[in-house]
């Protein structure tokens, strides 16, 4: 991973907003800069970046994580064993002794939105001036180079292999954790085989039934599909912290009229989204034409989110392909497509499909297919 390229970027926006030090708590935005991805944050981490030096204030048991994985300048390791009592207590203690090199009138970079109360505290105490980066780092992110690309275009390739693994499962009695598991399984088999001394990222959920599937975003549980029931079977990988998604409702058994009805509105609904969204054009526009499909077809209150959003090393990432978004799409930002609808006693119905913007058009790296006849599993 190139983080150099993007610490000189920050630097450079640093520079224009007359910043000498910018203070990183966002734990997606921690690997963005610095390679460094913990397991958990339980223990904060604070990332600290200035005109010539990368610091990072880690606990003990990241050190040799840290070392391994960033090129920091500076490492501060904070403790929690009584062999190491008093050498380095915590995270605050070091981030106050790195801010005290600094003059009191000092302008700092910070994430407004990921900024901890008591760091913000401590560096007002210090007489800092807060400029907020927010806006800044996630434009940033909008756009993704050639390593980020190929990341998330084998994780295309992943999350598909799995999503098509678990498909194939789909029968009466079968739980919504089973049918996962099977995904879940062909995934680390073809990981381990192409992919040696790389980490994974993966969540699979399949709300099924009328009432569960007009849910979009529950985790999967020991619920048994059922003879005529439906599912929204909806995944993502990320190789090596890069992702992709891709999502089909299905049915096992056969769908009513009314069910049919509705999943043909859905596909049609993503269909033309996949088909306008290019460089060139603004998220709205995106969103716009999946919304005209749905209040033509009189279901546009059933379309609770937007048409789809970004994607990287978040799950769900900006630009969001929302209503009220004017962005003009550039080359190199990474979208899920997911326009749907949730009827109560219908059910719900969503794809979702991960494309990559090029000046030569969008570029879909998922692959299922999206027709109800491949979608209605005996």
């Amino acid at each position: 991973m190139n983080t150099k390229k993007r610490v000189d970027r920050l630097r450079d926006i640093m520079q224009e907003k007359q910043v000498d030090l910018t203070i990183i708590m966002n734990f997606e935005n921690q690997y963005y800069f610095s390679g460094l991805k913990a397991i958990t944050y339980s223990r904060p981490i604070v990332l600290a970046i200035d005109a010539e030096q990368m610091s990072l204030i880690i606990p003990s048991l990241e050190e040799s994580h840290a070392k391994e994985m960033t090129n920091a300048d500076q490492l501060f390791v904070y403790h929690e064993t009584l062999m190491q009592d008093g050498n380095g207590g915590s995270h605050l203690e070091h981030l106050q002794s790195l801010i005290s090199t600094y003059p009191s009138n000092t302008r700092v970079g910070v994430e407004f939105s990921s900024l901890p109360v008591k760091i913000g505290n401590l560096l007002n105490a210090a007489g800092f001036e807060l400029v907020d980066l927010d806006k800044k780092i996630v434009e940033m992110r909008y756009i993704k180079d050639q390593e980020e690309i190929e990341l998330i275009t084998e994780s295309g390739r992943l999350v598909s292999l799995a999503l098509k693994e678990s498909l194939k499962r789909a029968k009466p009695g079968v739980t919504e954790m089973e049918m996962d598991q099977y995904g879940n399984q062909a995934l680390f088999f073809e990981i381990a085989k192409n992919h040696p001394n790389s980490t994974v990222d993966f969540f699979a959920m399949s709300p099924s039934g009328l009432e569960r599937s007009i849910m979009p975003h529950v985790f999967s549980n020991t619920r048994k599909f059922e003879e005529n029931d439906i599912c929204i079977h909806s995944r993502q990988v990320g190789l090596n912290g890069y992702r992709a998604e891709c999502e089909r409702t299905f049915f096992v058994g056969q769908p009513t009229v009314k069910q049919i009805e509705a999943f043909k509105i859905s596909y049609e609904a993503q269909s033309v989204a996949l088909e306008i969204i290019k460089v060139g054009i603004t998220a709205r526009e995106v969103n716009e034409a999946a919304r005209q499909v749905f209040k033509k077809a009189g279901v546009e209150e059933y379309s609770i989110h937007r048409t789809g959003h970004g994607i990287g090393i978040g799950l769900h990432e900006e630009p969001s392909l929302r209503y009220d978004n004017d962005l003009i799409l550039q080359e190199g930002m990474v979208f899920c497509v997911e326009p749907a609808i949730y009827i109560p006693g219908v059910g719900g119905f969503r794809h979702s499909d991960t494309v990559v913007l090029t000046n030569k058009g969008s570029n879909l790296i998922t692959e299922y297919p999206s027709g109800l006849e491949d979608l209605i599993f005996n």
